[in-house]
């Protein structure tokens, strides 16, 4: 099913995520398109949306808390030497058109928007492919592209002075269940210890579900990873880990994360096997 406010992904005709073009939000939510539900393929849901422990919170796609200042993620803005404040300086993302859209994913344009001119232009790839019978990849790519006429910064609350909030790019926020779910990398276990690491990829798994996220470019894996775990679940890729990072004018930033999203709960190894095959080239 598709029409020009959402459209349904499928993995082997079964649908496996609902993507959300036009949203109607507050604006300080920071409006944006997402994707909402997204299932296993036995039909477990991974994703949450506006959650009670943060309404910004909208299920799987690119949020940024300071572009040149404007709040991109939702919520409050972390403000140095004052700590989490309401400002009114929320943006908002606007699907513009699909240049693509089929069972299996999608491409759109968006325009990010704030202070009534358009900052950035997104172009974002979004594909759905079938792993195994109990597990599929979300494939998503987006590139943005400084329209000002002038030289643009992405910031976090990290580069803010909050240390370890280094949020701000590809972001899921995942199911919350009574129990944290486990965090692990090839090599690490822990929320902790995947907490801002580079590792090639890095594990959520819960109650019978299990998400695998891998930087797909060697760029993207430069980037760390922001992990949450014990306070909520979620994952992201952090585009502005220790310094700001600048988008001079007419210049794009491109970043691929593939996710694994597999029923049961996958041990290192199975997760390592499913991100070789969903990533390789």
């Amino acid at each position: 099913m598709m029409n020009n406010e959402s459209l349904v992904l499928r993995v082997a005709g079964r649908p496996v995520g609902r993507y959300i073009a036009r949203p109607e939000l507050a604006p300080t939510l920071s409006p944006r398109p997402y994707l909402h539900p997204v299932t296993t393929l036995a039909g477990t849901a991974v994703t949450e949306l506006s959650p009670a422990d943060h309404l910004h919170h909208l299920g799987v796609g690119v949020a940024v808390p300071d572009v040149e200042g404007h709040n991109f993620w939702g919520g409050r803005t972390f403000v140095r030497d004052q700590g989490p404040t309401e400002l009114d300086n929320h943006g908002a993302q606007r699907h513009a058109a699909f240049q693509l859209r089929d069972p299996d994913g999608f491409v759109e344009e968006l325009r990010w928007v704030a202070g009534g001119a358009e900052l950035l232009r997104e172009r974002r790839t979004v594909a759905a492919t079938e792993l195994t019978d109990t597990a599929w990849a979300l494939d998503f790519t987006f590139s943005l592209t400084n329209t000002t006429s002038g030289p643009l910064s992405i910031g976090s609350p990290a580069t803010n002075g909050r240390p370890g909030a280094a949020y701000g790019g590809f972001f899921w926020r995942a199911r919350k269940e009574a129990e944290p779910p486990a965090v692990f990398t090839a090599d690490t276990e822990g929320e902790d210890a995947a907490h801002g690491t580079r590792a090639g990829w890095v594990a959520l798994a819960g109650t019978g579900w299990t998400l695998v996220f891998a930087g797909a470019t060697d760029r993207t894996r430069r980037d760390p990873w922001f992990v949450r775990g014990a306070e909520y679940p979620g994952v992201g890729s952090s585009l502005a880990h220790e310094e700001r990072l600048p988008v001079p004018a007419g210049e794009t930033v491109v970043r691929r994360v593939v996710t694994v999203v597999a029923d049961g709960r996958l041990d290192r190894a199975e997760a390592a096997a499913l991100v070789r095959k969903a990533v390789s080239p």
